[in-house]
């Protein structure tokens, strides 16, 4: 094994310019592959990240993914029945027996749950009126199942807790309405009841059309002002894994039958564009790397071409076809070794670079940071397809070294 790294080494090292070169070509090819991928993964980490806990995880509302079979259905099902004018019986909508349901939920591991009741209201202040939507939980748990309390810029939920009758809104509502903390705003709903509230916190999650929309206060407010008294139209689900949400999800619903919707089924549609975006990023970057792979097929290409008497005298001595294939793929190895162990350390600096640059879009309140993945598959990605372009690049030329004949090298045959 040594001697053939030796005359290997040999081999590169006389053509030290284009050696050079081709090897400057991995290295650059490996750290642009780190450093876009990177930002492209880090992006898309940031992206979901913000939509998990921005999200509940699953969530479970009042109705069925399927219709109700009618009566007339079950008992005659081979018959063909068609039904007309057919009116659902009218009532309160609700989960029944949810403080069970969120019992049960308690009980799973790595669960979190909480009874919801949402609904929409008109905020009346000033004689203006503003179509808000109303989330009604319990005060205390909305510190697990929310992110309320991590975007708060004024007031805390504590003092929710203190008082019932307040409310958090938005900073955008707040901003527009010129109201401030303290204030007493009236919500009047669509069964006639107006209850007055007092805002007792603002929260900021930098999306202003919920800022502008959204409004948080005790579920038992909400049920009287919507007259839904020991009612809830939803059930939120945080878990400390939430990849296993899809999963979860259906097995809640397989025991409640209720609709349990994971963040993944109500993403779908975004996840599916995150692939695409992989699928085109990964070619992109990839491309640098095959063309920087085609830097070692020529210098290999042209040190056999060179080195074919080199080669048929080796095989003279005894050295075997294989031998001499190995010898060249050990020089692609070499190359692409070095490429990779250089280029990693260039591509973390150019990742560094990125994570320096910031930026603030029309209507950021903070500067944004670009967005940079450092997980080790990052890296692994990185070296492995390169070291696999730099061996597959000196594969051709090294089967061609090896099917030399050095009875017409030596003779002076073509």
């Amino acid at each position: 094994m040594r001697h053939f790294v030796f005359i290997a080494l040999k081999h590169i090292l006389a053509r030290k310019r284009q050696s050079f070169v081709s090897l400057l070509g991995i290295v650059i090819g490996v750290a642009f592959f780190l450093a876009i991928s990177a930002l492209m993964q880090g992006s898309q980490n940031d992206f979901i990240a913000r939509l998990i806990d921005n999200s509940p995880h699953i969530t479970i509302y009042d109705e069925f993914r399927e219709a109700e079979k009618q009566p007339v259905e079950e008992m005659f099902p081979d018959t063909v029945i068609e039904l007309r004018s057919l009116k659902p019986q009218t009532e309160s909508r609700g989960i029944r027996g949810y403080r069970q349901i969120v019992d049960y939920l308690k009980s799973l591991d790595g669960v979190k749950a909480s009874a919801s009741l949402t609904g929409q209201a008109i905020f009346s202040f000033a004689g203006r009126d503003v179509n808000i939507s109303l989330n009604g939980m319990i005060p205390q748990d909305m510190r697990d199942i929310t992110t309320i309390d991590d975007n708060m810029v004024e007031g805390s939920l504590e003092a929710l807790i203190a008082n019932r009758n307040g409310i958090v809104v938005g900073a955008e509502l707040m901003r527009r309405q010129s109201l401030s903390l303290g204030d007493n705003i009236t919500l009047s709903a669509s069964s006639g009841q107006v209850k007055t509230y007092k805002i007792v916190g603002v929260f900021r999650t930098g999306r202003a059309d919920y800022d502008k929309s959204q409004a948080f206060l005790d579920i038992k407010r909400v049920q009287a002002l919507m007259n839904r008294s020991n009612r809830a139209n939803a059930i939120i689900v945080k878990m400390e894994r939430p990849e296993r949400a899809r999963e979860v999800a259906a097995l809640i619903e397989s025991r409640i039958r209720y609709k349990s919707v994971s963040w993944q089924e109500s993403s779908e549609d975004l996840m599916s564009t995150l692939a695409i975006r992989n699928m085109i990023m990964y070619s992109v970057v990839s491309a640098v790397l095959i063309v920087a792979a085609f830097g070692i097929y020529n210098i290999i290409s042209t040190i056999v071409m060179e080195k074919h008497r080199d080669i048929a005298i080796l095989k003279s001595m005894g050295y075997r076809s294989r031998d001499i294939k190995f010898i060249f793929l050990v020089q692609g190895v070499l190359l692409g070794a070095c490429g990779v162990l250089l280029g990693l350390p260039v591509g973390c600096l150019l990742m560094y670079g990125l994570m320096q640059i910031t930026f603030n879009p029309p209507g950021a309140t903070e500067p944004i940071h670009m967005p940079v993945d450092w997980g080790v598959e990052q890296f692994l990605i990185a070296g492995a397809f390169a070291f696999f372009a730099a061996l597959f690049a000196s594969y051709l030329p090294a089967r061609k070294a090896a099917d030399v004949l050095p009875i017409d090298i030596l003779r002076g045959g073509q």
